[in-house]
């Protein structure tokens, strides 16, 4: 671990995003018992990366992270691309409640309203 995070730091990768892409890839050869990356194929990557949408329910945001780190991993460290992966469950983005409401809207609210007004 120490090798890949030099060499992100050379490429000048943020302390930050060192870190980040560590802790993504010490997570994702947990998840596959400890195995080495090298062993591991495309197949491995999906199910990863379907299991943190799935079962961790994962930000979109945070999927994306996880997988820049695995395509660094084997892109740039291993020089093994994996190439296109296919279809996995991608992370949903949650669904964004109105800020303003249309006044029919309003006028449905209100008239839902029961008991009097406080003056």
């Amino acid at each position: 671990m120490q090798d890949l995070a030099q060499k992100m730091l050379m490429r000048h990768y943020s302390k930050r995003t060192v870190d980040s892409y560590c802790y993504w890839i010490r997570y994702y050869i947990r998840y596959h018992g400890k195995r080495h990356p090298k062993d591991l194929g495309r197949e491995h990557v999906m199910a990863f990366l379907t299991f943190l949408a799935n079962q961790r329910s994962v930000s979109v945001s945070t999927q994306k992270i996880a997988l820049n780190a695995l395509a660094f991993l084997y892109n740039k460290y291993m020089d093994l691309p994996f190439g296109e992966l296919g279809t996995f469950n991608k992370a949903n983005r949650p669904r964004k409640l109105p800020v303003v409401l249309t006044r029919g809207e309003v006028g449905a609210l209100f008239s839902n309203l029961s008991g009097s007004p406080r003056v």
